[in-house]
């Protein structure tokens, strides 16, 4: 069932903003409702009251998973859509920490006979019970803030064979210092999938675009693609197409101003190709 609070949470996240006024109307509430509501948000830190609405919590790191679930929600499950077209049955792939990469392994649920390695606790129990995929977790220490297990795993990959498709969200980005992380233990982890990865693509709504992070998990020429959703600016797209990175811009739904993804790049994919090949 969905609650009045989630409710309220997925308009905040949606708007960047929320009034008292427009939630008591779309909510069909009063605003004395709406008000007790909010404040009962604020104090479990999921909002910022201000006066006569509420914004955003302020967040240290990257925020707890439920809370990026919620975040940009819409964005992340269209363009995890996307990406779902890049997996064929019987893959091997391999899926992060981030919640990007969660809604992926929601649209990859009736594929058959795929291996996915991952080390979201949270994939890994929703591919166990509603798919068929054979799920590998390599191991690591437990970090409540993505609900997966971080740390090397180059140990548990390296001499066991190559994944075809690593898909990883991010905190930030730059063709001058790649894929990029907040947390240390996060980059070492996505860092490990990436060097046993034939192709990588990259998952993350618009807003990451101008993210900020500090440690870097791919460079610019390890990466095949990126998938976003289409506020991503040209400069942008331009930039990353300059070191050789194709970028889809998928489009929002009736928000759509009419951007096509911008597809792969031929002699890119058929170089990923041709080294695949000769492993």
């Amino acid at each position: 069932m969905v609650t009045r609070d989630s409710r309220i949470l997925d308009a905040l996240d949606q708007h960047g903003a929320v009034q008292v006024a427009d939630l008591a109307r779309d909510l069909g509430v009063s605003e004395v409702t709406i008000r007790k509501d909010l404040d009962a948000l604020a104090e479990r830190d999921l909002l910022r009251r201000t006066r006569g609405g509420a914004l955003p919590p302020v967040r240290g790191d990257e925020g707890a998973f439920a809370d990026r679930m919620r975040r940009e929600a819409e964005a992340k499950r269209l363009v995890a859509e996307h990406a779902a077209s890049l997996v064929d049955d019987g893959d091997v792939i391999a899926l992060d920490t981030s919640s990007t990469a969660h809604f992926l392994a929601l649209e990859l649920v009736h594929r058959t006979g795929l291996v996915v390695v991952t080390q979201s606790l949270r994939t890994a129990v929703v591919l166990m019970e509603r798919s068929d995929a054979r799920v590998i977790i390599p191991g690591g220490t437990l970090r409540r803030e993505s609900s997966g297990l971080v740390g090397p795993i180059t140990d548990a990959l390296v001499g066991r064979g190559r994944i075809d498709k690593a898909f990883v969200g991010v905190v930030g980005l730059s063709p001058e210092r790649g894929l990029l992380e907040l947390a240390t233990d996060e980059a070492i982890s996505k860092q490990g999938l990436v060097d046993a990865s034939d192709e990588v693509h990259a998952l993350f709504d618009s807003s990451k675009t101008t993210g900020f992070a500090l440690h870097s998990f791919a460079s610019a020429g390890q990466v095949t693609s990126l998938i976003t959703d289409e506020r991503a600016s040209d400069d942008f797209v331009e930039q990353w197409e300059a070191a050789g990175v194709s970028v889809a811009r998928v489009p929002l739904g009736t928000q759509t101003t009419g951007t096509e993804p911008v597809p792969a790049r031929a002699g890119r994919a058929s170089r990923r190709l041709i080294q695949k090949e000769h492993r």
